[in-house]
């Protein structure tokens, strides 16, 4: 929450690299909210629901309102409409559209924001009832990931997402300029020359970010093939789930951890050391969200590229929240479209502290029977999760004797950093280890030196002197 409410013009920030708005039409005459601005950061909340739904707005917008909470808005209010299909002129009805222009009257806002995406058409109509900006999903979204965007890459990335939303309401910028010329046979005007300036200079501008994304992507790829043979898992799902959370009591990461949505955007990678000695590397993703913007999925797929190529995915669900189900298939649903559904996964049900009713986890473990619930803040649950990482990786990994030559001893300290020690025992050939570890790793220890144990490398039985 601001400490003090800014000026209208600064209500709505523009995305990233679009041209400055112009000044908007005047209010018709017989608009009933004419040549009025509210508070420029109170805003009304609005949506639809199905119908036969029993939720009451607050409860249908209830993520609506953390997402305009986080971007330093005050929700003054909400109104939902139940139907089946938004209108395609001006996304609800015309009786609850002056509804609705009633209820930014009685509050005095200075902003509507809508729970879903609007097309440009359905914006510019509600726009013109209400008299005062209107901000659909895509849109707040954006402003909240420009707010929290700190390296060049996420900035990009970010810019990238909101050029792309900008293109299709150029149209709807521009509409206040007359044209200047005219004619049978002659196009244009000032303002047409105007949008098509703007459109060019937008496909310019998008071009080359697409070729900066690109030569990130395919260095991020480089690196994640030039990483030593370590066992890699990622952690994904529903925005403040309490994956930062998790990284940081991990590996001591540092990373930001806030009660907001999307408190980072950025993707840290950090050795683990695992009960045993062993090493693996863990990746903290950015939080996906139920109706992310296609743009802001597209654009962050260098970001998630660390997700793309993990060993194990560690799917973070919000155990305590209402929408527990829903924030679940949200999870599954944004990693088929990034193509890791396929992807091993450990389905960790967090914030165990705050479930009142363990017996409302049921329906999550019926999703997932091998669930795992655990509270990140306490400490419960977590051996058992270590304990699932444990069994996944002697799932998936090879066990296998070796011999370790003296001459290739120097290896004793890798393998026990990278690999499961299970055992091992002295001879005069060298030491004869037995290890679970990936057939990348093991590859190449044969390829340093080490070989496959044979039934000659163990020492003869000793003799049973017992009588």
């Amino acid at each position: 929450m601001v400490q003090s409410a800014p000026s209208p013009a600064r209500c709505i920030r523009r995305p990233i690299g679009s041209p400055p708005e112009p000044a908007r039409k005047p209010l018709r005459n017989d608009s009933p909210i004419e040549n009025r601005r509210g508070h420029a950061t109170e805003a009304i909340l609005f949506g639809l629901v199905p119908m036969g739904d029993p939720r009451t707005g607050a409860e249908a917008l209830h993520e609506l309102q953390l997402l305009a909470e986080t971007a330093d808005f005050v929700p003054a209010g909400c109104m939902v409409q139940h139907r089946r299909h938004a209108d395609p002129h001006s996304y609800l009805g015309s009786g609850k559209l002056d509804e609705l222009v009633e209820v930014v009257r009685l509050a005095n806002s200075g902003v509507v924001i809508c729970d879903d995406s609007l097309t440009p058409n359905q914006g510019k109509a509600i726009e013109t009832a209400v008299g005062v900006p209107c901000l659909d999903r895509s849109e707040l979204i954006l402003q909240i990931f420009g707010m929290h965007a700190r390296t060049p890459q996420a900035k990009m990335q970010v810019e990238l997402a909101a050029l792309q939303y900008e293109m299709p309401r150029l149209r709807r910028r521009w509409t206040h300029l007359e044209r200047q010329r005219g004619g049978i046979g002659v196009r244009g005007g000032a303002g047409e020359k105007q949008i098509d300036v703007d459109r060019n200079l937008l496909k310019t501008r998008i071009a080359s970010i697409k070729r900066e994304l690109e030569k990130i992507e395919q260095h991020k790829v480089r690196e994640v093939q030039a990483r030593p043979d370590l066992f890699t898992i990622a952690l994904v799902g529903y925005t403040n789930a309490g994956k930062s959370t998790l990284m940081n009591k991990l590996t001591d990461a540092g990373v930001l951890a806030e009660n907001r949505l999307f408190s980072t955007l950025d993707t840290r990678t950090r050795p683990w050391r695992l009960p045993g000695g062993r090493t693996v590397l863990l990746t903290d993703t950015v939080g996906f969200l139920r109706k992310l913007p296609h743009q802001l999925v597209a654009s962050f797929h260098a970001t998630l590229e660390e997700a793309l190529h993990a060993d194990l995915l560690l799917v973070l669900v919000d155990g305590s929240s209402p929408e527990a189900e829903d924030q679940l298939r949200t999870v599954d649903e944004v990693l088929e479209t990034l193509g890791s559904a396929n992807l091993p996964r450990i389905t960790v049900l967090n914030k165990l502290d705050q479930v009142r009713d363990r017996a409302g986890l049921t329906p999550l473990f019926q999703l997932d029977a091998k669930a795992v619930p655990v509270s990140v803040l306490t400490g419960e649950g977590m051996p058992d999760l270590f304990a699932a990482i444990q069994d996944h990786l002697a799932a998936v990994e090879q066990r296998v004797e070796l011999l370790l030559p003296h001459s290739a001893g120097a290896l004793q300290g890798e393998i026990r950093a990278k690999a499961t020690v299970l055992g091992e025992f002295y001879t005069e050939a060298g030491c004869l280890i037995t290890i679970q570890a990936s057939p990348a790793l093991l590859g190449r220890l044969l390829a340093e030196g080490a070989r496959m144990a044979q039934p000659e490398d163990h020492p003869p039985a000793e003799p049973d002197v017992t009588s």
